[in-house]
């Protein structure tokens, strides 16, 4: 009877994505369908939210216990003073791009000029794109910002709007062409902005669970280093995770994807923080420059 008992029970964490289940989380996803978690004694929910700003707004409500989100989002809520921290990243190079139709009117940014631009996380976007413009001469007053969710594609595509930004060079660019059109990306890292952690986890810095967390990142890390060794392994096993997995362009997504993750999710890169942060601060983003630890930490350094 003893013997038939569980050892311990798994301690049960709630993990808040940023958008619907894709490659760009195929460690979690990995790290879940392998047992990584579970050998790390963790139960993880993983969710998908209703609305992408909601994530770090529920970690920060004490609702969720970590967040997929994104480091220039990570600056400016921290800012706003929301009780966030960086505790890991999940994919290290920038995805987001400012994306057109190809065989459209805009040829560079300054064309944006009194057009309309989609995005889908308020506050983040805007804030890139002041930045973006600043560079071609032109004010947020000379475009108009339009909310358009979950449809940056379709936005883009029917008109509603002449760019998107927040589309991924990784993911909308090949949904795009699988739609029957074509789509040029303006990479944000090539037109002004420092390099920065596209996907990162976030946790309410006021309720840390070190030991708990760390064992999270020890797992997320198994799941990016068995990508990396068992690579179309791993691509069956994250295409068989959900059924709309297995198609065309998440397919397609994967491969595009591969090799941006962070090998070593726990490890911070002070510079890059520091730097962003200076950065946000000489564009009149944010009022002041926070020091890095008011941002991001590994949760396996000494405190």
């Amino acid at each position: 009877m003893l013997a038939a008992a569980p050892a311990f029970a798994a301690e049960k964490l709630t993990l808040m994505l940023d958008w619907f289940v894709n490659p760009d989380h195929a460690p979690v996803v990995l790290a879940a369908e392998k047992g990584f978690f579970a050998d790390e004694g963790l139960d993880v929910e993983i969710v998908a939210p209703a609305d992408p700003a909601d994530p770090p707004k529920l970690v920060a409500a004490g609702k969720a216990d970590l967040a997929v989100s994104y480091q220039p989002q990570l600056h400016l809520q921290v800012h706003e003073g929301l009780p966030l921290v960086r505790v890991g990243t999940l994919v290290a190079t920038p995805l987001n791009c400012l994306m057109v139709r190809a065989d459209g009117p805009i040829k560079t940014v300054a064309d944006l000029k009194g057009r309309k631009i989609g995005y889908s996380v308020s506050g983040v976007e805007n804030a890139i794109v002041q930045a973006l413009l600043a560079k071609a001469g032109l004010t947020p007053a000379d475009v108009e910002m339009v909310n358009v969710n979950w449809s940056l594609t379709p936005a883009l595509m029917t008109g509603q709007v002449d760019a998107t930004i927040g589309a991924y060079r990784n993911f909308e660019l090949t949904q795009m062409k699988l739609a029957g059109g074509q789509g040029k990306c303006f990479f944000v890292e090539e037109e002004g902005l420092p390099a920065y952690d596209e996907l990162i986890f976030v946790a309410h810095r006021d309720n840390l669970d070190r030991d708990r967390i760390n064992r999270f990142m020890a797992a997320v890390e198994r799941g990016t280093q068995f990508m990396l060794n068992h690579p179309a392994e791993a691509k069956k096993i994250f295409a068989a995770h959900a059924p709309d997995l297995k198609d065309e362009l998440n397919a397609t997504a994967w491969d595009a994807t591969f090799g941006r993750f962070a090998v070593s999710p726990a490890a911070l890169d002070h510079g890059r923080y520091a730097r962003f942060e200076t950065f946000l601060h000489q564009a009149g983003l944010v009022p002041e420059v926070l020091p890095v630890g008011k941002l991001a930490l590994d949760p396996g350094a000494a405190e």
